[in-house]
């Protein structure tokens, strides 16, 4: 009798009966927030890695080698979200920017820190005249979060917002690739390079010094 009275829940219009609703896809959040060029970026992510290892490979195979996984696509774990904290960070670039420029520059550690900022992780470089800042945000690909932010410069204090200057904005895509190890991938940069590969292991405060 209870059934014969309960009411069927209305169907948005024009769809059928037998369609099943999911739940919404992890990536939409992010594409939502992303411009159309950092999403373009982001979709040739392979065609970086191919164009940037084969500029790189030319004359600094073994520095490439010496890396290891660190420099090779498709190497990410599962369970990709870093712990915050501080992290020792490098950043190494791959591919010309011009045709006289350099295929291969690793440059010196730096500092960056993780943190969470309501319910999302954010990065920023604590250091240096040009320091990364951005959010993390889960994606529907299990071994990776996408990276949005932004390039503060000089002596800025607070750093942009993601898309306060579309010249500073910045695309990656994040990866955890060992134990403890992770790494941002930040592919076609607006700095004219390829690749730009950072490098990111926390800071073990409980390391007695040599």
């Amino acid at each position: 009798m209870l059934g014969a009275c309960e009411t069927k829940p209305k169907l948005p219009p024009g769809m059928h009966p037998s369609v099943t609703v999911g739940p919404p896809l992890k990536a939409e959040a992010w594409k939502a927030v992303a411009t159309a060029a950092d999403q373009d970026r982001l979709d040739r992510l392979g065609l970086a890695w191919q164009a940037a290892l084969a500029d790189a490979k030319r004359g600094n195979s073994g520095e490439i080698a010496r890396e290891g996984k660190l420099l090779l696509p498709r190497t990410g774990l599962p369970r990709p979200a870093p712990t915050p904290g501080s992290y020792n960070c490098r950043m190494i670039a791959l591919g010309k920017a011009t045709p006289k420029g350099k295929a291969f520059e690793s440059f010196k550690p730096f500092f960056c820190y993780v943190q969470i900022e309501g319910d999302q992780l954010t990065i920023v470089k604590q250091t240096g005249s040009q320091r990364p800042a951005g959010r993390l945000w889960e994606d529907d690909d299990p071994n990776r979060m996408i990276f949005l932010g932004s390039l503060t410069l000089g002596d800025e204090e607070q750093p942009l917002a993601y898309g306060d200057d579309p010249k500073r904005n910045m695309a990656g895509v994040f990866e955890r690739i060992g134990a403890f190890h992770w790494r941002l991938v930040i592919p076609w940069p607006q700095n004219g390079t390829k690749l730009n590969v950072f490098d990111l292991t926390p800071v073990d405060f409980n390391a007695q010094p040599r």
